[in-house]
């Protein structure tokens, strides 16, 4: 039996479910007898019905004596949904295919016990890497309770994200855009700093066909948020604001009459960032993507909290000593002490090139 067809099945149809499910993770299952698909199932929304249980219900009895595959270890514990492990077994399945095993603490490796006890076959590590891929966010909060953090920002060669009077619009192409509008949808946050709600007076919602608009969290040190800013008023998706101990308490009072959330962190004069991951972690904010300017860009880089950047570069020059960068602050001194970036791509995209990779943290 083939099981990479399989698998990969199943692996796309959770695909399709990214960003439906937080703080779950996506996950695809396949049921094949006789060389048959019988069953087909995605996780599609926290609190509902597993993918393996959707697969379950599909087969019925054909699922007895059959291959079950599933994009991630079948949990053994009670949620808010039944142990699979044990609907698996109860279902008479003899052999389960799993690409790989679930990070969660509670769960790894005791779906497999369950399975085995029961004399039920089990191979794992089929598409592993893919899966582990696919499910990036889950594996860091799951482990960590803190978000997992994407850096975007449109760029030209030169690395200007606008010229030295502030011209921005537009620097990458129609499709970069739809594409950021894509991950938008997939993260359960965005985040900028007040400048950019300043400046740009943005909506940050993810304009795409039956698209979800994350939250919208804005740092701001002082309240300096406008209250006629799209963010405050056109209600079109929560907006958090996280300020530092000097904010403006009338001007807070205002915000959450409007219906802000607003978070006080423990930095005198400046957002403590560490803080903002720390409450997001807690309201099990899962994603968050950050479209800010150099400086915000830059304060998350600089304290390790990037866990990826996606860049779109476009085939433009700017110069200009003056024209803001996507990441500025003091940077690092020496060149040796450069921030690598790991498991790199670059792909075409319209007339620019997306550059994705993950910062390693190694160096002093």
């Amino acid at each position: 039996m083939n099981h990479e067809f399989y698998m990969e099945l199943a692996l796309q149809n959770a695909r399709a479910m990214k960003g439906q499910t937080d703080p779950n993770p996506i996950v695809g299952s396949v049921i094949v007898n006789e060389n048959r698909i019988v069953g087909i199932g995605t996780h599609l929304k926290a609190g509902e019905p597993h993918a393996e249980i959707h697969a379950l219900r599909m087969a019925g009895e054909k699922a007895k004596g059959g291959t079950i595959y599933v994009t991630l270890e079948p949990c053994s514990h009670h949620g808010r949904t039944g142990p699979c492990a044990e609907a698996i077994v109860k279902a008479g399945l003899k052999k389960v295919v799993i690409a790989t095993l679930d990070p969660n603490p509670v769960v790894a490796g005791n779906g497999v016990k369950i399975l085995e006890d029961a004399g039920i076959e089990v191979i794992t590590g089929v598409c592993e890497e893919e899966s582990r891929q696919m499910n990036e966010v889950f594996n860091k909060f799951i482990v960590e309770k803190t978000p997992f953090i994407t850096m975007k920002s449109g760029s030209t060669l030169d690395g200007k994200i606008a010229t030295h009077t502030n011209s921005s619009k537009w620097i990458t192409s129609e499709e970069a855009r739809q594409d950021v509008h894509k991950l938008r949808s997939e993260n359960m946050a965005i985040l900028v700093g007040v400048n950019t709600v300043i400046h740009d007076d943005p909506e940050l919602t993810a304009r795409i066909p039956n698209g979800r608009n994350p939250i919208r969290l804005v740092l701001d040190s002082s309240l300096r948020i406008p209250l006629e800013s799209k963010v405050v008023t056109d209600q079109k998706a929560e907006t958090w604001v996280f300020t530092s101990e000097k904010h403006d308490p009338e001007k807070r009072v205002k915000l959450e009459d409007m219906g802000v959330s607003v978070f006080v962190t423990s930095g005198a004069k400046t957002v403590n960032l560490q803080d903002v991951v720390a409450i997001l972690g807690e309201k099990l904010v899962s994603s968050v993507f950050i479209e800010g300017g150099g400086t915000v860009n830059g304060a998350f880089l600089q304290a390790g909290l990037i866990d990826k950047i996606v860049l779109y570069m476009a085939p433009k020059l700017v110069g200009g000593k003056n024209a803001p960068t996507f990441l500025e602050g003091d940077g690092v001194a020496e060149m040796s002490d450069a921030i690598d970036l790991a498991d790199t791509t670059i792909t075409p995209i319209g007339k620019d090139f997306k550059i994705v990779g993950y910062p390693v943290y190694t160096k002093a």
